[in-house]
C-alpha cells in the first residue's frame, strides 16, 4: 500500500503509486522540443573571415629593455642599499629583543 501526505487534510492517506511519486499532482514537465542554442559556434569557417588583431603590437620587449636602463641608476641602488640595511638591521633586532623576551630577568 503507498501513503501519500495530505496539505489540505494534514494526514496520511492511502494512494495510487503513481500518485506518491508525483507531489500534490503535479505532472513532470515534458520539453515539447530543445530550446535553441544562444551562443553557437558555427560549424562552417567562411573563407572571407577577418582576423582582428585586438591585443595589438607586443610592447614588452621594448619596455623591458627600458626598465633595465633605469636599474641601473644610482638614486635605486641607494634606495635598495638602504631597503636591505633596515630589513638586516630589523632582523637583528628582533632576534635580540627575542632572546631577552626568553630570558627572564634575576
Amino acid at each position: 500500500m503507498y501513503y501519500k501526505f495530505r496539505g489540505f487534510t494534514q494526514k496520511l492517506a492511502g494512494a495510487w503509486a503513481s500518485e506518491t511519486y508525483i507531489p500534490e499532482g503535479l505532472k513532470p514537465a515534458v520539453p515539447t522540443k530543445a530550446p535553441p542554442i544562444i551562443f553557437a559556434t558555427p560549424t562552417k569557417l567562411t573563407s572571407d573571415s577577418t582576423v582582428y588583431d585586438y591585443a595589438g603590437k607586443n610592447r614588452v620587449p621594448e619596455l623591458q629593455k627600458f626598465f633595465q636602463k633605469l636599474k641601473l641608476c644610482l638614486p635605486d641602488q641607494m634606495l635598495y642599499l638602504t631597503v636591505m640595511a633596515l630589513t638586516v638591521g630589523g632582523t637583528i633586532s628582533c632576534l635580540i629583543a627575542r632572546s631577552m623576551a626568553a630570558q627572564p630577568r634575576k
